[in-house]
């Protein structure tokens, strides 16, 4: 199960040890993950993914405490299940602990959270964009992020591509994606539970309906992320809790960091470098420097810009500055960013969160948050950034990222007066 404690989340092992039907079993017993490839199509600027054999372990997160959810997650599981054999279900280990004895084959989940970056083929997430964000938060310590093929079923959707009633299509399409029909599965590619004799399981060919085609595949949005690091005055690396949030190196994020002065009475008085060279000292309520996704989040409540997720930036918001000549600045992605919390703050300590979850411990005076974009390698391997399954537009034009019917959704830029 996850206890919580203070905030944070803590895995614990949770496995049962009832029949072999309704189990949760360890994922240290599947096959290393699958890391797919991306190519670059010459009529768009999405990425094209192409799988060298069939996804193995599929990731399932979902919204918290919404009962509506949780049905939606079991049938979905079962129709995985029943139609694509080889597939194995890996699931968050408070809700393995749910909703195992729902099913009648075994599931998956794990005592630490590093061992999915071993084990995670693709991740699928029902829920909001903060069910993504958690998803994402997973592998922050590791730049092979597996595709995320997400399901909006939130409050908030905007980075949810798809309505779940499409999930069978979805999940195919993601499967298959530039597979060849005629590729079966390597003689050790069999299911993990299934013993010999039990059943012969093919590859692409075992699934019903038309292929993709090698030359088909799914379009993937990558989204850049921040690399993160939090630095006393001596330039030690600052751990501040168990999370993954303060691990031993930099920790990315999807959307932004943000320091806050949080319960302080007093304005956060913060030190701003860029590039090395001090900029400005801030006289604010905190700071956030956010990616192109993250632009549309708490930065665009501060008055930032909106920027496409295409666009290699980062985006640098005070919250409420006293100066009304600082205003959102948007900078190339590689720029180095300090934030360093000045000797003249009334305050102690700033509170420091990371793609909102929220440090235990924060910063004080002549502590530094250090940030960059993460880097993103290209050729004949991408690595880096967060790459999200999209949703084919509506016109069916393959350059279409459908970022622009998103914002009208949202935003409603197509009402603008207020109206439905």
């Amino acid at each position: 199960m996850i206890l919580r404690s203070g905030g944070n989340r803590i895995w614990r092992r949770a496995f049962s040890t009832t029949s072999r039907r309704a189990e949760i079993q360890d994922i240290e017993t599947l096959q290393d993950r699958v890391i797919p490839r991306y190519h670059r199509s010459p009529t768009s600027d999405l990425l094209s993914l192409q799988w060298s054999s069939p996804p193995r372990n599929v990731l399932m997160i979902k919204k918290d405490r919404v009962p509506g959810v949780s049905d939606s997650l079991m049938e979905y599981a079962k129709h995985i299940h029943s139609n694509y054999e080889n597939v194995s279900l890996i699931f968050e280990p408070r809700v393995a602990a749910q909703i195992h004895k729902g099913f009648d084959f075994p599931i998956y989940t794990t005592t630490t959270a590093g061992t999915l970056y071993e084990k995670v083929d693709m991740t699928t997430t029902l829920g909001g964009d903060g069910t993504i964000l958690r998803a994402a938060s997973l592998f922050s310590a590791t730049s092979h992020v597996p595709p995320v093929l997400a399901f909006s079923m939130g409050s908030l959707g905007f980075l949810g591509e798809w309505k779940f009633e499409e999930y069978k299509r979805a999940f195919r399409e993601v499967y298959m994606s530039g597979a060849d029909v005629a590729s079966p599965l390597a003689p050790d590619d069999k299911h993990p539970h299934l013993q010999a004799g039990e059943g012969t399981v093919t590859g692409w060919s075992g699934v019903r309906g038309k292929s993709m085609g090698p030359s088909r595949s799914s379009k993937i949005l990558l989204r850049n992320r921040l690399k993160v690091g939090v630095f006393d005055a001596y330039g030690n690396r600052v751990i501040g809790d168990n999370t993954a949030a303060s691990a031993q190196g930099d920790v990315h994020a999807m959307n932004e960091v943000v320091i806050h002065r949080g319960k302080e009475a007093h304005l956060a008085i913060i030190e701003v470098f860029v590039g090395g060279r001090f900029l400005t000292e801030a006289v604010a309520d905190g700071m956030i420097i956010s990616t192109p996704t993250g632009s549309t989040a708490y930065s665009l409540s501060s008055g930032g810009s909106i920027i496409h997720p295409l666009v290699n930036s980062l985006l640098v918001t005070p919250i409420c500055p006293r100066s009304l000549s600082f205003r959102p600045l948007v900078l190339p992605a590689n720029t180095p960013i300090t934030l360093r919390l000045s000797e003249k703050n009334r305050g102690r300590e700033l509170e420091v969160s990371i793609d909102g979850r929220r440090r235990s411990h924060g910063v004080g005076v002549g502590m530094e948050v250090q940030v960059e974009g993460e880097s993103i390698e290209q050729g004949g391997e991408w690595r880096g950034g967060v790459p999200c399954v999209t949703r084919g537009a509506k016109s069916g034009e393959e350059e279409d990222d459908g970022w622009v019917g998103g914002l009208n959704g949202l935003l409603k830029f197509n009402f603008p007066f207020g109206g439905d």
